[in-house]
């Protein structure tokens, strides 16, 4: 008996890493040359792996969720074929496993008197080809046909698995011819690889759908016979980001919890932490994006009116931030990981710690200077009792008497450079955080309002974020729900 190991190749251009996100097989299952064994993501996408053996299983050498290197071995296969992995219904009669054939390893390297012509050196000596063609390519090498695919049970339910038609097995003769034409148009296997992981498979009405709807298909988890994204792939991503929406009552948590057990922990891996690792490479510690959207105020102008005249706010100080730190609690609801911060954990990792609570932080300037102290867990308290505290935060800080821990654990800041006469700007994220809101001056502008031109009152908010967490769309959503509320102050009462 022979045991073969497999180590985790170079799946893309210069891969240096992989998490095994899944196993397809266990030790005991039979395995033919090309069945999918595990699910591994790299810094671009999640890739499947096919195997390069035929046989049996003895071993997984690598746990799921565990990040490995490129050339590690991940899996053990033995040479001995327990049973005959092809299902009985489709067993093509007669078709004995040839186990010399079987077992060519097709993960090979170029031999360098070959590279010219893409044939691979397998380790059979003298640069000849190895017994079998690039995997995902040309014929299979013997008569062990793939074992069924596992699916999801949604895929089960929307996908019509085809009918698999017996497969008669190749001579060695033909094999040897079929290999090297097949090798020929695939120099490489990185190269092959690369591209089909590359592209997304989607009929052209459901690219319309997509647009139409802002999704990019790269996102969604295809389920599609031929690994294809279909309708019923964008409804339910679709229905998945409504249903985030539709959880935001109750994203806060139970009141009075102790913060610490209300902190979501976020493992940053695969796509997150090459694309963060980037982000700083190309910027500085927190890679800053900045957004800007000019908002009607009018109706909160309106409404800011009416709460002054209110006897429930008779010697409250109101103003439309109030408004504009409802919204924003409001807003990060809906989209939590405006809501995060970003912790390196010093040994090379990270993690995304989404927290469900709001200390909201006010950048007041003091005789100090610039102070950003916060408003502890701002989700639980009531329009008036915002207001309160936004009243007690800003006399204190006025005064000089803002205490250390009123600056500490923020989560999220605004900060009100309308108060200085300040149209708009571009932000600095708070320390610890990964968004920060700025808040314009409100003045009366030229406004087109049912083909109109008209006065109305007109501000800008500007927006910061990290760009490690907080993508472009997020971003653009959270403030687009921000100035939603700031349209329309009404909506807070949903």
């Amino acid at each position: 008996m022979t045991l073969n190991k497999f180590n985790l190749p170079d799946v893309g251009e210069g891969l240096t890493e992989a998490e095994i996100v899944s196993w397809k097989v266990k030790p005991g299952d039979a395995v033919a040359i090309n069945d999918v064994i595990c699910e591994i993501e790299t810094a671009k996408s999640i890739v499947e792996l096919p195997s390069p053996y035929a046989g049996t299983v003895t071993e997984l050498l690598v746990q799921e969720g565990v990040t490995v290197d490129v050339g590690t071995a991940i899996i053990s296969v033995s040479d001995e074929v327990s049973g005959d992995p092809t299902p009985a219904d489709v067993r093509a009669p007669e078709a004995p496993v040839k186990p010399v054939q079987a077992m060519q390893p097709l993960y090979g390297k170029l031999s360098e008197d070959a590279a010219g012509d893409g044939t691979v050196d397998g380790g059979t000596g003298g640069g000849a080809p190895a017994g079998g063609p690039l995997v995902g390519s040309g014929p299979k090498a013997d008569a062990v046909k793939r074992r069924p695919r596992k699916t999801s049970p949604a895929a089960a339910v929307t996908v019509n698995a085809p009918e698999v038609e017996p497969v008669q097995p190749l001579s060695p003769a033909e094999v040897s011819a079929a290999a090297p034409a097949a090798v020929d148009n695939r120099p490489t296997l990185s190269g092959t690889i690369t591209g089909l992981v590359n592209r997304v498979l989607a009929k052209p009405p459901v690219r319309k759908i997509a647009r139409d709807l802002g999704i990019d298909l790269a996102d969604v988890v295809a389920t599609g016979s031929r690994g294809e994204v279909t309708r019923e792939d964008l409804v339910s991503y679709q229905a998945q980001r409504d249903a985030e929406l539709d959880k935001a009552d109750g994203f806060w948590g139970k009141a009075g919890k102790p913060q610490d057990q209300r902190v979501e922990r976020i493992p940053v891996k695969g796509v997150r932490k090459a694309t963060a690792k980037a982000m700083v490479e190309s910027a500085f510690a927190a890679p800053h994006v900045s957004i800007f959207v000019d908002v009607d105020a009018s109706r909160t102008m309106e409404f800011v009116k009416r709460l002054k005249a209110s006897r429930d706010f008779e010697g409250i100080k109101v103003s439309p931030l109030l408004i504009l730190a409802k919204a924003v609690i409001w807003a990060a609801a809906r989209n939590p990981s405006v809501n995060a911060a970003w912790v390196d954990n010093g040994d090379g990792s990270a993690e995304i710690q989404v927290k469900h609570f709001m200390n909201l932080g006010i950048a007041a300037a003091t005789p100090r200077g610039l102070m950003v102290p916060n408003i502890k867990n701002a989700q639980d308290l009531s329009l008036k009792e915002l207001a309160l505290a936004l009243n007690n935060l800003a006399t204190t800080a006025r005064a000089g008497k803002t205490q250390p821990a009123e600056m500490q654990g923020g989560t999220l800041t605004i900060t009100n450079i309308g108060a200085l006469g300040i149209d708009t700007g571009t932000p600095i994220i708070n320390p610890g955080e990964v968004a920060i809101v700025a808040f314009g001056t409100i003045k009366q502008k030229p406004w087109v309002l049912d083909g109109e031109v008209i006065p109305r009152w007109i501000t800008t908010l500007g927006g910061s974020f990290d760009h490690r967490v907080v993508d472009g769309d997020l971003s653009a959503r959270f403030m687009a729900d921000v100035a939603a509320i700031l349209e329309e102050p009404a909506l807070l009462l949903d």
